[in-house]
């Protein structure tokens, strides 16, 4: 029995860990099928982080009794806004300046990562202290649970006892996927991330989509610092860089699902197993530890050096991915 729930916790742990890189990744992936490289994946799930926050500790220390589903609201309003804002500030600094892409991302997560947590560290003295914010009741309707199966051993603890937020992540990965696949405006977005210059003269505005596929994708990512900081970490802040851990680890997922939204789904769950396997082995030591967090970036090299080796079409990354495009040069 020990064995069997020490199963389940791994599962369990696996689902929730994943689904936070899942956002990320899923929102590098819309960006990157334009053709834009965005490394401020982590910058923007903290920025989207600290805007839930921020929406739902206002809202509830201004009303005597919060309402949870309106906290939900309001906090993910916030965490969009905050997302789409660093969105629009990439998209305007790479697709409207030409920036160097690489730089303005980088720039990005150190941006966001330095005002998420100057935020947070205003809210903690507003709320007396390190570690003592707290918006309870926004939290709870993230953390609300269903249980569907209570006479069927252990598949409701592993399936359905998880917050929405698990599997809208899901649902947006199957909506992506056939948009991407199955519409001309996924078509057209593809186009646009293969060979822009030719979409343009095809008659396909290439701002207009990598302007949509950049803050369509960010505000995705957002919905990941979302999830991690009202269910992961129960609605407080944390100010040790996990977020931009696992933005970095939802980066390395992109390159693993080869561009695929739903390859993202069973990757990111491999992620968080392979990252949170030592817990479950006994007598780990520190560095065997570190070890074990290092596998899913190894496990991209890996897939990185087979993809590019047997040099597939359908698994490269979009041939424009990183190029500003110039279309007096065309």
């Amino acid at each position: 029995m020990e064995t069997i729930a020490q199963i389940i916790t791994l599962i369990r742990t696996t689902i929730s860990f994943g689904t936070v890189i899942m956002y990320g990744s899923l929102g590098e992936i819309m960006t990157e099928k334009s053709g834009h490289l965005n490394l401020g994946v982590p910058g923007i799930m903290y920025m989207g982080g600290i805007g839930g926050l921020l929406g739902a500790y206002l809202y509830e220390n201004s009303v005597a009794s919060p309402v949870p589903f309106v906290g939900l609201l309001i906090a993910t309003l916030g965490t969009l806004v905050c997302s789409i804002l660093g969105g629009l500030i990439y998209s305007f600094l790479t697709i409207t300046l030409r920036a160097n892409q690489n730089v303005t991302g980088l720039t990005l997560t150190i941006f966001g990562s330095g005002v998420a947590n100057f935020f947070g560290g205003s809210l903690s003295k507003l709320a007396g202290g390190v570690g003592q914010i707290s918006v309870a009741s926004t939290s709870s309707a993230f953390r609300a649970t269903q249980h569907l199966t209570d006479n069927i051993p252990y598949i409701d603890d592993i399936l359905f006892n998880y917050g929405f937020m698990v599997y809208l992540v899901i649902i947006i990965a199957v909506i992506m996927s056939r948009f991407i696949n199955r519409t001309s405006r996924g078509l057209n977005l593809r186009a646009v991330g293969e060979d822009p210059a030719t979409a343009d003269a095809a008659g396909i505005n290439v701002t207009k989509y990598r302007y949509f596929a950049t803050c369509t994708g960010a505000a995705i990512s957002g919905l990941g610092g979302l999830y991690y900081v009202m269910d992961y970490i129960k609605g407080t802040w944390a100010n040790d860089g996990n977020i931009e851990a696992l933005g970095w680890l939802a980066v390395a997922l992109v390159i693993f699902a080869t561009w695929k939204p739903l390859r993202a789904i069973w990757g990111a769950y491999l992620f968080g197993a392979l990252y949170w396997l030592y817990n479950f082995i006994p007598g780990q030591s520190r560095s065997m530890q570190e070890i074990f967090k290092m596998l899913p970036y190894l496990v991209t090299i890996i897939v990185l050096i087979t993809v590019s080796l047997r040099r597939k079409k359908e698994n490269q990354p979009p041939s424009a991915l990183g190029l500003s495009y110039f279309r007096e040069d065309r």
